[in-house]
């Protein structure tokens, strides 16, 4: 397969709405933002969307990256996006929610977490609240393992393993995220303090060493079963995960 030249029709569309972000590895290329409405528990919300694409080559020659991906089977490979919601750049106070994909939880409505609760929670309270973003992270799927590891990982744990011994005895660690991607585009979009929507310190950490403004979290707490109540417990047990009940963190000063 070779690349196909772009019509300067096409990319006369497309180039306003491209920005490269230059990482330790390569570039992030930004495309947006593209008008999305979203059904949220049956209302129609009109969110600002954004996605991401990660490459070696670092160019502000988007035409170029346009042709070549023509190449490449990016379907094989996921991408990371953000759904923006109000004026989030200048907004005093805004939400944000890192979130990570989940296959079961977030498209088939799995019990087996609470992930998918915490998608669409997350999108209500930025509405509810009048500005924020949503990051979905590609590349977090069973936190970080995969999807294929990830089912291996279940199987285990219907035969008595938790959440954090499936994925060590695969010979993965607990949690191998990564958000720095996901930082770097925080910062293009928006240079005042969030609000994090997490139960997960982990994340608290990572913005804070990224020297981000933090103005404090938000815990996300629900849909608790008896399906998911020994994972939910595992979380707070063996992941170092906020309890409902503790204060919020606030960032360092």
């Amino acid at each position: 397969m070779t690349s196909t030249k772009l019509e300067p029709k096409v990319f006369s569309v497309l180039k306003d709405k491209i920005q490269m972000i230059e990482s330790d590895e390569g570039a992030i290329y930004l495309v947006g933002p593209i008008r999305l409405p979203v059904n949220l528990y049956e209302e129609t919300v009109i969110f600002q969307w954004y996605c991401w694409l990660k490459h070696d080559e670092v160019t502000n020659d988007y035409e170029s990256i346009i042709e070549k991906l023509s190449s490449s089977n990016l379907a094989e490979y996921q991408q990371s996006s953000v759904l923006v919601y109000g004026d989030f750049e200048n907004s005093e106070d805004a939400l944000i929610r890192m979130h990570s994909i989940c296959h079961t939880g977030d498209i088939f409505g799995s019990k087996r977490c609470d992930c998918g609760f915490q998608l669409k929670q997350s999108m209500k309270r930025i509405v509810d609240h009048g500005s924020g973003a949503l990051f979905y992270l590609a590349n977090h799927e069973g936190r970080g393992i995969g999807l294929f590891s990830k089912a291996m990982a279940y199987v285990l744990q219907e035969n008595g393993y938790d959440t954090v011994e499936a994925n060590e005895s695969l010979g993965f660690v607990d949690d191998s995220r990564n958000y720095e991607d996901a930082i770097a585009v925080l910062k293009t979009l928006r240079s005042k303090p969030v609000t994090l929507l997490t139960n997960n310190p982990k994340k608290i950490h990572a913005l804070e060493n990224a020297g981000l403004p933090l103005a404090g979290r938000t815990a996300l707490w629900g849909d608790k079963s008896e399906y998911n109540s020994k994972y939910l417990q595992t979380k707070i047990n063996r992941s170092g995960h906020l309890r409902e009940e503790e204060a919020p963190v606030h960032a360092k000063p």
